[in-house]
This record gives structure tokens, sequence and C-alpha cells, in this order.
């Protein structure tokens, strides 16, 4: 199915608020006239889901060869039954979290292997048409952790040393592709991070202002 709609992925570590503007974004384009679909990884699509709560659940300790295996799996359903027919339908898709996710986490926070990732991305070549990264301080991201009360989730639990590895990886691939990403600053308050990816969206993909 050919592409017609545009796809933008929401990536950073945690705590940086990619879920609030991912549906803040989703309205926003709608209110422009862009029918936008908001989506997620892991989930996406209902076999994704089950592998969602198998990832994140926490019950079983994955060795990172598996876990990037899993995260794959999941993203390929992801984008055949959800993401590429509604880009073929003209939308377009907000996705909270894609492939550099997996590079991140497993591969710069938990030691998997970066060539087995960066082979598995190219079998997918699905990339998206806008990564907006958004980047909070460690000290933040523990604070909002912190806030949040309630079960964390395994990856939440894994502490100040793992959300550093974190946010290394994620300016990195910022750094190494410059035309696909977009540092965003995920410390205002959400109304002033909504409003810079919204001018980081008009700005590269000439979507009009409001």
């Amino acid at each position: 199915m050919a592409r017609i709609g545009r796809f933008i992925t929401l990536e950073g570590g945690e705590g940086g608020g990619k879920s609030t503007q991912a549906s803040r974004l989703a309205e926003a384009l709608a209110a422009r006239g862009l029918p936008a679909l908001l989506t997620r990884e892991p989930g996406g699509s209902p076999g994704a889901e089950v592998l969602r709560n198998l990832l994140l659940g926490g019950d079983i300790s994955w060795s990172p060869a598996a876990e990037v295996l899993l995260h794959f799996a999941h993203r390929a359903e992801h984008v055949d039954k959800t993401i590429r027919p509604a880009l073929a339908a003209g939308m377009w898709v907000i996705c909270d979290r894609f492939y550099d996710s997996t590079a991140v986490y497993q591969g710069d926070g938990q030691g998997a292997d970066p060539a087995q990732i960066a082979a598995l991305i190219a079998l997918l070549d699905f990339p998206p048409d806008l990564t907006l990264i958004l980047d909070v301080p460690v000290e933040t991201t523990i604070a909002r952790l912190t806030s949040r009360g309630g079960k964390a989730d395994r990856y939440e639990r894994l502490g100040p040393a793992f959300f550093t590895r974190v946010r290394d990886g994620f300016l990195a691939i910022a750094e190494a592709e410059p035309q696909r990403c977009a540092v965003i600053d995920g410390r205002p308050t959400p109304d002033e991070v909504t409003a810079a990816l919204l001018a980081a969206i008009s700005a590269r993909l000439l979507v009009p202002a409001a």
C-alpha cells in the first residue's frame, strides 16, 4: 500500500510526556483538517497488545536478544494491521514510540546487539517521516515517575543509570539523523511543549499554522 498520509513518532525516556503530547498532537492535527490516528508501542493492534502485556508485565526476565525480537514481532504486526492501512487511507499517524525505542532501550540500555537491531530496522523498512524526541534530564524523569504513584512498569523500575543511557541514546540518534529527528525540550508546560512540537511539524512537514 502506498503511503499517502504522514507518519510521526514521539520518542524519549520515561517521564518525558510522550503519551500526553501524542494525544494533543492528534487533536491539533484533526483541528487543522488533517485526520489523525493515535497509536502506541508496544501495542497498537490486537496481536501487538498481547505482546505488550508480556513485555511490560515484568513477570519474565527476557534475554536482550529475545526482547528485541519480541519488539519487532509486535512492530511488524502493528505496521501491517494499523499504521500502513491508515497511511494508505490518507491519515496522519501519531505513534507513541517506535523502533528508536528498541535501539535505545534494548540496545543502549540493556546491551542488546546494535547490529541485530539495525538489521531488523532495515528489514522492517518503514522509517517515520518525522521523529520528535522529547528530552528531559534524568532528575526530571525521576521526579515525574515518583509523582505518578501507582505501580511502575519494568522499564520505569530500572533506575538512574539506565535512564542516563536511554537519554544519551536518543540524543545520539538525533545527532546522527538530523533530517528525520527533532529534539524538543520536555520540561516546559504542556501547552508550551505542544506549541514546540507543532512548530517542528510545521517546519518539517509543511503543515499550515493554526
